[in-house]
């Protein structure tokens, strides 16, 4: 009897032009020039101000039984691991599941509160997303990005379905979603206009 197997999933907030994050990223503004502060506060607002417009997709990201990210998603450090550093979201992360995080520097893994353990991968991302699945069972596995972790794994043919929260502004530079990804075959399978952002589900097609 087959074991069932849950969705990989990329959740990402994009500009219209496609861009996950705007240029000159830094500890100070990881999300680069974005318009705002730098903490989001332009490109992903709509997470944080829209109340209960968005709440559904606030927790829909959430629900993942596991996630991969980036070293650059994690955090500033680049390099060896020579400060500590436990990612942005403080001692009780949002994730409250197993994080698996892309990186060239080995490092032991970082339990927190609630329920996420910070585990680093230094043999790329098929390894990852075979943790990532293992710890995840039936459940699914959440690609959070940035937008060259999702761009290795749309490219390497194994996202089930892309969710994307589109912002009505644009950078023309930055971290873009798609870059060096060759053509695929999305199917929309839902689709829903909020004040500040249109989002967008497609499942991507063999």
């Amino acid at each position: 009897m087959t074991t069932p197997r849950g969705k990989v999933i990329v959740n990402q907030t994009i500009t219209a032009d496609g861009y996950a994050a705007g240029l000159n990223q830094s500890e100070e503004r990881p999300f680069g020039e974005d318009g705002g502060d730098g903490w989001g506060n332009t490109l992903h607002a709509w997470m944080f101000e829209a109340g209960e417009e968005n709440r559904a997709e606030v927790e829909q990201i959430g629900a993942a039984s596991a996630v991969i990210m980036g070293r650059n998603m994690f955090g500033p450090v680049r390099g060896a691991w020579d400060r500590p550093w436990n990612g942005w979201w403080g001692d009780n992360p949002p994730f409250h599941a197993p994080v698996f995080v892309l990186t060239h520097h080995a490092r032991d893994p970082q339990p927190m509160e609630g329920g996420t353990t910070y585990h680093f991968v230094t043999d790329g991302i098929e390894s990852a997303l075979a943790q990532a699945r293992a710890a995840a069972g039936a459940g699914d596995v959440s690609i959070h990005g940035g937008a060259d972790t999702i761009n290795q794994y749309l490219a390497a043919g194994v996202v089930d379905e892309l969710r994307l929260h589109i912002v009505p502004i644009t950078f023309g530079a930055g971290a873009r979603l798609f870059d060096g990804v060759p053509p695929l075959h999305l199917e929309q399978v839902w689709a829903r206009a909020a004040s500040t952002v249109l989002h967008v589900t497609y499942r991507v097609r063999p």
